[in-house]
């Protein structure tokens, strides 16, 4: 009964955002402070997925093939965020385990304007041409003319993706991850009201069909950017930024550009690795992709607080090593790869046993079921390897080595997965299934040679 107590009284601290020193006093309770809010957190940004796609599915296959499409190509969107939120946190998390926090909010400033620029670049092609990107991703003609405008926002406004990824990943290197969790909360609450609204009409508010989704979900993400600007402006949290902060620094950003350059290349690899399965599973109809594009926003919803976890390996090792503790950010990291795994595993074995049910949810269409039930099995088949494989893959990140995982990714995905998708898929005929057998392998791949390079140790002495 006192162990629960403790559990609650634990949960409550973390969920509240209450300081925490992470670079002394128990591993296993700064794995649990840190991991809580940012599991929240992963969980609320994969709610934004689930959400579009459970009133998206009532539109009817292409519509779901659609937004499926969509989000293929707003992975190379991610990837850009993703990698530079990589260098934001492993730089934030080392300035803050040096008791530097000056250059962490910095940093911060940095990494807005970069956002910010490259954002401005993707959102011009995405306004222009949606169509030719849908095209090139294999849409039928119908499908292009019926979903275009969703491409076309959420590309045209992509910069409240970039924005709340790189400011949230500021607030995870700072140990502030209950004020990224708690703005993702906020947006997500915005976009599940909006969504019907924006898709079916209410009042004097049209249907916009698909279309609707984008516009809900673009509104629910820049309240959130909004909000985090604000914590950042009044100091809401352990980074303050005031105006004159809001100077380009080039030496700054030019270390930020480095370190994120590594976290970049890795997520560009993996996701066009990502939009070419996708354009591997178009070949196989509306249906095949419709099921895969529902079973993967499920498949989001867990591997996401898997990523939390991850995540927070990452602060570990950032705050520690910038401490001068080295051989406490490893034991951090072999300790969340063990939870991950305990959770995953579980996950995993309710995914083999529920997988048809699951995607009932969302659809009626048996040819959707049985697609959507088969990508859920064979990608779940391997998630103790993903936990593993993503703790060892973040920590890298967070010590500032992300070379490392660049160059585990080129070989996994684009010499591994890519020709064994094709070859099983498409040459053998084995349909949809290659594609599903090709990322399950991938990621297994992934996992073993992180492990093996990690227990080299030449991330602790990686300088950023």
């Amino acid at each position: 009964m006192d162990t629960i107590k403790k559990i609650f009284i634990h949960f409550r601290s973390a969920v509240a955002g209450k300081q925490q020193d992470f670079t002394s006093g128990s591993i296993r309770k700064a794995v649990f402070m840190l991991s809580i809010p940012m599991i929240l957190e992963m969980m609320m940004e994969s709610i934004f997925f689930l959400v579009d796609a459970y009133f998206v599915s009532s539109l009817g296959a292409n519509a779901i093939a659609t937004v499926g499409l969509t989000e293929s190509v707003l992975t190379l969107v991610y990837a850009i965020a993703i990698g530079l939120s990589m260098g934001v946190t492993a730089i934030v998390a080392r300035r803050v385990g040096e008791g530097d926090t000056e250059k962490a909010s910095q940093t911060t400033v940095q990494s807005i304007f970069l956002g910010v620029l490259l954002a401005a670049i993707i959102g011009t092609l995405g306004i222009l041409f949606p169509k030719e990107l849908l095209t090139l991703m294999g849409g039928s003609p119908e499908l292009v003319a019926e979903g275009y405008g969703y491409t076309q926002i959420l590309l045209g406004g992509n910069v409240t993706i970039m924005l709340l990824f790189i400011i949230n990943a500021a607030f995870r290197g700072a140990g502030d991850a209950s004020v990224a969790m708690r703005v993702l909360i906020i947006s997500n609450f915005l976009n599940i009201i909006l969504d019907p609204l924006f898709i079916f009409g209410w009042g004097p508010i049209p249907a916009f069909g698909v279309k609707g989704a984008a516009i809900a979900t673009t509104i629910g993400r820049g309240t959130g950017v909004v909000i985090q600007l604000l914590i950042l402006v009044y100091g809401w949290s352990r980074i303050k930024i005031g105006w004159k902060e809001f100077v380009l620094k080039a030496g700054m950003m030019f270390n930020l550009i480095k370190v994120s350059l590594g976290g970049i290349g890795q997520f560009i690899i993996g996701t066009s690795s990502w939009v070419f399965l996708m354009r591997i599973m178009a070949e196989f109809g509306s249906e095949a992709l419709a099921g895969y594009t529902i079973a993967i926003r499920v498949l989001m919803f867990t591997l996401m607080p898997s990523w939390g976890m991850s995540n927070a390996a990452a602060t570990l090792v950032g705050q520690n090593l910038g401490a001068k503790k080295p051989d406490r950010a490893e034991l951090s990291v072999w300790r969340t790869g063990k939870y991950n795994a305990v959770f995953m595993g579980i996950v995993s074995v309710f995914y083999l046993l529920f997988a048809e049910t699951i995607i009932k949810i969302f659809t009626g269409d048996a040819a959707i079921i049985a697609f959507g039930a088969l990508s859920l099995r064979v990608i779940a088949a391997g998630y103790i390897f993903y936990a593993y494989g993503m703790v060892i893959i973040q920590s890298f990140n967070g010590a500032g080595d992300t070379k490392t995982p660049t160059v585990i990714n080129f070989f996994c995905f684009w010499l591994f997965q890519l020709p064994f998708a094709y070859l099983t898929a498409i040459l053998l005929d084995f349909g949809a299934a290659g594609v599903l057998m090709a990322i399950t392998f991938a990621e297994v791949l992934i996992a073993v040679i992180g492990i093996v390079w990690f227990k080299r140790g030449n991330w602790k002495r990686v300088k950023v």
